[in-house]
């Protein structure tokens, strides 16, 4: 956030005295980007990350456990396909190179994409063992 921050706040300094960088568009996207993947990654060690407990709490807690556990698999088949899938890419995309860093290659910036849904899978096993376990973070345990 802070390198994003640098490189926003550069990139209008150079535009306002009237010499742009030609890079700050591309990387601010890619720093952007990353941003994001990582942050969802960190949201999902702390059990932060975008779901529907509600729905889970409504059903009956007998019910409960089956269908959090049920819902973890759905986003740990989800995070390893595209871990997967992202991971068969970065090959592919050693050739192409950034437009405005011709030195960097794509594969290092769509890295993130493999990268972040491997730390993801981490934490939501994690979490599928706790459910497994009766030590649940999430839903059945009221957080």
């Amino acid at each position: 956030m802070i390198v994003l921050f640098v490189e926003v706040t550069l990139g209008i300094v150079f535009r306002v005295i009237g010499q742009s960088l030609s890079w700050y568009d591309e990387v601010a996207s890619v720093l952007l980007a990353w941003l994001t993947f990582y942050g969802s990654a960190l949201a999902s060690f702390k059990r932060a990350h975008i779901g529907c407990p509600e729905l889970v709490d409504s059903f009956q807690p007998a019910l409960r456990r089956t269908f959090a556990v049920i819902a973890q698999l759905l986003v740990i088949s989800f995070f390893g396909l595209l871990a997967y899938v992202g991971f068969q890419i970065i090959p592919i995309l050693a050739t192409d190179f950034m437009t405005s860093l011709p030195d960097v290659p794509m594969s290092v910036v769509q890295s993130v994409i493999p990268i972040s849904a491997c730390l993801i899978l981490v934490s939501e096993l994690d979490e599928l063992f706790r459910l497994l376990t009766g030590r649940a973070c999430q839903t059945l345990s009221g957080h």
